[in-house]
């Protein structure tokens, strides 16, 4: 019997996004990409005046929850913290190109190996 796909991935982002009442939003799902996803915002005219927009058009298409809000539009992805963009850009690309959230590390006081969920819902185990 083959598992079932996993295709939604929830994380805690580093920071968390400040909404306009003050209120900080870190817990949060990822879902896989789909073709679609990744088509669509290249006729976007702001990814054709700035490449780097495409980023913020796929968290938007792929992020489906962000704590308590309603919606995850352009302008909340615009409002995140750099670190927490980059968390999210590494997420997209480990779960959509390496299938997985989880890194291989080793504990620098004992040196065993072990992995770590980077997307922050599961502990990592030795």
């Amino acid at each position: 019997m083959s598992a079932a796909l996993r295709t939604e991935y929830p994380f805690t982002l580093p920071r968390g996004y400040v909404d306009d009442s003050g209120a900080t939003h870190r817990e949060g799902v990822m879902r896989l990409a789909t073709a679609r996803d990744e088509l669509a915002p290249q006729t976007d005219p702001r990814v054709r005046q700035n490449p780097a927009y495409l980023t913020v058009l796929l968290l938007e298409r792929t992020v489906t929850r962000l704590g308590a809000l309603s919606a995850v539009d352009t302008f909340v992805v615009e409002g995140l913290f750099a670190s927490d963009l980059a968390f999210l850009q590494d997420l997209y690309r480990r779960i959509n190109q390496d299938g997985h959230t989880e890194v291989a590390v080793s504990c620098p006081g004992c040196g065993g190996d072990f992995s770590v969920d980077v997307a922050g819902d599961a502990q990592g185990g030795s």
